[in-house]
């Protein structure tokens, strides 16, 4: 019984860090500055396609199961079907968010926007540390994060700079190409990618043992 309590309180979550990531990065694109690194290619793409932010990053998240493969030359067809599953649930997620966000008036004044982006900031970070902390599969950028360390020997945090930059410089490559402006790439892209790991670092050692005493308590006591 301990055990099922766990892995259904690891897989609530995992799915609620997932959407609140989602509504973060949902923020992110309302605000206007710019997406985060992890979603500037998926964006980059709605932009010049007209799809959905969700069947994009959906689509960009396959790209990165793929580029895994050829990488590791191997992985497990649970991890794969896994990861699948991840990346159209959080594309699911990604279109719901959005609907949701955009119900609200957009931000015109530089002041809104810079509150909204701040405020996205915050709340990718929180779904992070949710995501994270359930210690069930990655999503496919974090995945291929892990196999470019390993296949170019780097440390996992200079291996996560590369593809931050890979995938800032491909999609603003894109949008660029097919609609003459850096798209979905800004100032915002830079904040996200210097800010989020900053706030992590403040907020996994104060509220990440919290959580894990919620999700594994049961299995201290046993």
């Amino acid at each position: 019984m301990n055990h099922w309590s766990r892995t259904l309180k690891r897989i609530i979550l995992y799915v609620l860090g997932l959407l609140i990531m989602s509504m973060g990065i949902s923020l992110s694109i309302q605000a206007g500055f710019g997406v985060s690194p992890v979603s500037s290619l998926a964006y980059a793409s709605t932009l010049t396609t007209g799809l959905s932010v969700g069947v994009t990053m959906a689509l960009a998240n396959v790209l990165y199961i793929i580029i895994q493969v050829i990488l590791s030359k191997r992985m497990e067809l649970n991890e794969f079907v896994g990861q699948l599953i991840i990346s159209f649930l959080f594309g699911f997620f990604m279109d719901a968010t959005l609907f949701l966000v955009q119900l609200f008036p957009t931000p015109e004044t530089i002041f809104a926007r810079i509150v909204v982006l701040v405020v996205s900031l915050f709340v990718i970070a929180v779904g992070l540390m949710g995501y994270t902390t359930a210690k069930l599969p990655l999503m496919p950028y974090d995945a291929l994060t892990y196999a470019i360390s390993e296949k170019f020997n780097l440390k996992f945090g200079k291996a996560k700079i590369l593809s931050d930059l890979i995938n800032i410089c491909v999609a603003g490559a894109i949008c660029v190409i097919f609609i003459q402006s850096l798209g979905s790439i800004g100032i915002g892209t830079l904040i996200a990618a210097y800010f989020i790991g900053k706030i992590l670092g403040w907020m996994i050692p104060n509220y990440q043992p919290t959580l894990l005493h919620w999700v594994f308590k049961t299995e201290k006591a046993a």
